[in-house]
């Protein structure tokens, strides 16, 4: 190995790196058993397309709203409580939305759930940074795979729900109160202690460096030139990237099932099948995705992924069956897999940008996707149809591949060394 682990984790760190994929798989299966019910609650609230597509754009709104609130909550509570308590107003905002009677309640519960979400998403990826600071080496991206776990996990559960006829209610009472459980057993084994430890321990570590060392590394993050036009440039374009990466995720989540048992008659339990292909793909693609990128690189990697997602999503469009579609949602979430991550970290080493600016500018913006795609796709299938409404998948692969210049190229590896 050519990076040397900092330190051994002991028994508290390894027990906190399982409560942490804890809270990322709850959170995963919370709300993925919600979308495959979505078919069920539009017609018994006798609601068309684009009403549709207003109501679930609820959730994004909560979490955009939400978003810059997280971290008051994170620092008054702490990552841990903060988390667990959100994941408890997730899952009770999902219950409520699941027995609304009416298309307002809907909404309304939809948003208090994405903002809690949102809380969610801040304090356990807080949290993970937290242990993997213990553990001194790069552990967050496991994190997000066993997010996806419990996504596949909770569109089975709601699949299972629905062949065996389980009453709405009873389904979502009872995976909140399965996944509340998990979480609240999780914070037992979180760390302990205020979320500013690691940071004041690294802070001792940096004491040390002489003045010429702090502002050579203050230049080389950012605390230099002001941001030039080509920074600007490049930061849209990943900008765009992420957010086409959240369009392909938002049609798997919001339309999938919908389009598979309205357009092509598939069953109920089959209709939840496009979800499930969808992060399923996705999950193998995170896993696949960091020895592709350190051979390939992300530009090569993004433009296969936008090419992938383009025509398996775009062929399966063009002649409709229920495989067919299934496996285009497939290749649309293996495509775009590696796609945010990407967008994120080229995000954070633009140059002229204060540490953290292109991070959290890319995070925030690339929600817009998951808030506008679901408005956008009601109202085109309600005056041409789903089926044209779902091209926005393609059309966001195509837009990757057009973009993926302004990601990085492979990096050279050390002779006979692994990363």
């Amino acid at each position: 190995m050519t990076i040397d682990v900092l330190r051994r984790p002991g028994p508290a760190e390894r027990q906190a790196r399982a409560a942490v994929a804890v809270l990322f798989f709850t959170n995963g299966a919370l709300f993925a058993n919600l979308l495959p019910r979505y078919p069920q609650i539009k017609a018994d609230l006798g609601i068309g397309n684009a009403a549709y597509g207003l109501a679930v754009a609820a959730f994004p709104a909560g979490a955009v709203a939400a978003g810059l609130g997280a971290g008051v909550l994170v620092r008054r509570l702490g990552s841990a409580r903060a988390a667990v308590a959100s994941t408890l107003l997730t899952a009770a905002g999902i219950l409520v939305a699941g027995l609304a009677q009416s298309v307002v309640l809907f909404a309304v519960a939809l948003f208090l759930a994405g903002a809690m979400d949102a809380f969610t998403d801040v304090a356990q990826n807080a949290h993970g940074l937290r242990v993997q600071r213990r553990y001194g080496r790069s552990i967050i991206n496991s994190f997000h795979a066993v997010w996806s776990i419990g996504a596949v996990t909770g569109g089975a559960m709601a699949a299972g729900a629905i062949a065996l006829g389980l009453p709405l209610g009873t389904h979502l009472l009872i995976s909140g109160l399965v996944f509340g459980v998990a979480a609240c057993v999780a914070l037992r084994f979180c760390l302990p202690g205020p979320d500013t430890g690691p940071a004041e321990e690294a802070e001792a570590e940096t004491e040390t460096e002489t003045e010429e060392e702090s502002q050579e590394k203050e230049g080389a993050r950012g605390g230099g030139p002001a941001p030039t036009s080509r920074t600007r440039y490049v930061l849209a374009a990943l900008v765009l990237i992420a957010t086409a990466g959240t369009l392909v995720e938002d049609a798997g989540n919001s339309w999938a099932a919908l389009y598979l048992s309205d357009a092509l008659n598939a069953s109920a339990a089959l209709a939840a099948s496009g979800f499930i292909a969808l992060v399923g793909a996705q999950f193998i693609g995170r896993i696949l995705g960091d020895r592709l990128v350190d051979r390939f690189g992300q530009r090569a990697v993004a433009r296969a992924g936008g090419f992938i997602a383009a025509a398996g999503m775009g062929l399966a469009l063009a002649v409709p069956t229920v495989p067919g579609t299934i496996l285009g949602f497939a290749a649309a979430g293996f495509g775009v897999a590696t796609l945010v991550p990407a967008a994120m970290h080229e995000a954070d080493e633009l140059p002229g940008l204060k540490p953290g600016s292109g991070l959290t500018i890319v995070s925030w913006l690339m929600r817009l996707g998951f808030l506008l795609s679901p408005p956008v796709v009601g109202l085109v299938a309600d005056g041409a149809g789903l089926r044209l409404g779902l091209l926005v998948v393609p059309l966001a692969g195509a837009l990757v591949v057009v973009l993926a210049g302004v990601l990085g190229s492979p990096r050279r590896q050390p002779a006979g060394g692994e990363r």
